[in-house]
This record gives structure tokens, sequence and C-alpha cells, in this order.
């Protein structure tokens, strides 16, 4: 598996009303894609939360990588940098993803983003982000927990969804959750 996440810094004064209809009319447009475990399209206010900036910063998780390449040389992609760019994208090797079968009610997500040390114990470090992702992702109000590894800049990334706002703390980014792609497998689960 591999999480990835781009992001667009929006102006401060930007109507984020935008970004929301954006996710919604959008956002199906995605909802069972080939590989696609999910795609949470996510925005965050300046402000809120206590947000810095104005974002919209849809985070994906896919079962295999073919897919993340099928999508970012598609015509979606093409449409989303038209409108906002090209994006650098990051991708994380999963080293475990904790996901509910109720992750279409998610409303609320974070993303912590954190160095590994130099010289770290990167088979000890696995296998403690491993269990941290299994006892988080096991909480009754979380919806999934992926632990993921960058090995160019040597970093982690904690993702989290919620269906209700997290008590967090830290350096984390906090995000709603406009919408939720989700294989077609677990669509057809999710309207009977």
């Amino acid at each position: 598996m591999i999480a990835m996440q781009y992001s667009f810094t929006l102006p401060a004064d930007y109507d984020m009303r935008i970004i929301d209809r954006r996710m919604r009319e959008r956002g199906p447009g995605t909802d069972g894609f080939p590989h696609l475990a999910f795609k949470a399209y996510l925005s965050a206010r300046r402000g809120e939360f206590g947000g810095q900036e104005n974002l919209y910063a849809p985070f994906y998780l896919w079962d295999q990588p073919e897919g993340a390449s099928n999508f970012i040389t598609g015509p979606g992609f093409q449409a989303l940098t038209q409108s906002f760019g090209r994006p650098s994208i990051e991708q994380w090797m999963v080293w475990h993803a904790e996901v509910t079968a109720d992750l279409g009610n998610a409303k609320f997500a974070t993303a912590e983003r954190l160095p590994i040390e130099p010289h770290a114990d990167l088979t000890a470090l696995r296998s403690e982000e491993t269990e941290r992702a299994r006892q988080t992702g096991r909480k009754r109000d979380t919806l999934a927990s992926i632990s993921g590894f960058e090995a160019r800049s040597w970093s982690l990334v904690r993702f989290m969804l919620y269906a209700d706002m997290p008590l967090i703390s830290g350096d984390g980014q906090i995000y709603r959750v406009g919408h939720m792609s989700l294989p077609a497998t677990v669509q057809a689960v999710a309207r009977r």
C-alpha cells in the first residue's frame, strides 16, 4: 500500500465555499476508482482549529501503486492541475493501515509529519508505529489510522479519520472531510 497527499495553500481571503462545492460536485468522480482504498477530500480554514492557512489537501490510500499512477495520468488530475497548478505530491510506504467499515462517515481528519532521527532503528520504529496505528485505529471514535514513512526525507506520517471532531494536541493539521471516495464494493454495501 502507498499513501499520498498534495496540498494547495489558498489566499487568506479565499472563499472556501468554492472548495466545499468542488468536493461535493467532483468527489463522486473517484468513487470506485481502481486500486483506491479511499480518498479523503480534505480542507482546512485559516483560523479554524488553530489552522494558519486555507488548504485544499486530499489524502489517498492506494492498495496498488498502479492506481496512483493511473489517477495522476488521468483526466481528473489533469482538471485539478488546470485549476490549481501541478502540486508536489508526498508519498509514503504504508507500514500499517487500520480502517473500519464505517469509513464513509468520516467528517474530520488529522495528519502529523515527524522526522525520523538519524541512525534510528527502523525495524523497531516500524514495529512501534504499527502498534500505535493498531491501537489508535481500534478506538471507538477513530475510523482509520494510517502509519507510513518516506525515505527521501526520512519522515513519518500519521493520518487519522474521525466521525466527530477529535481531541488532539501537538502540531498536527486538522482537516474537515468534504467527501470520502471508497472502493465500489464498499459503496454498494453502504447503499443497502
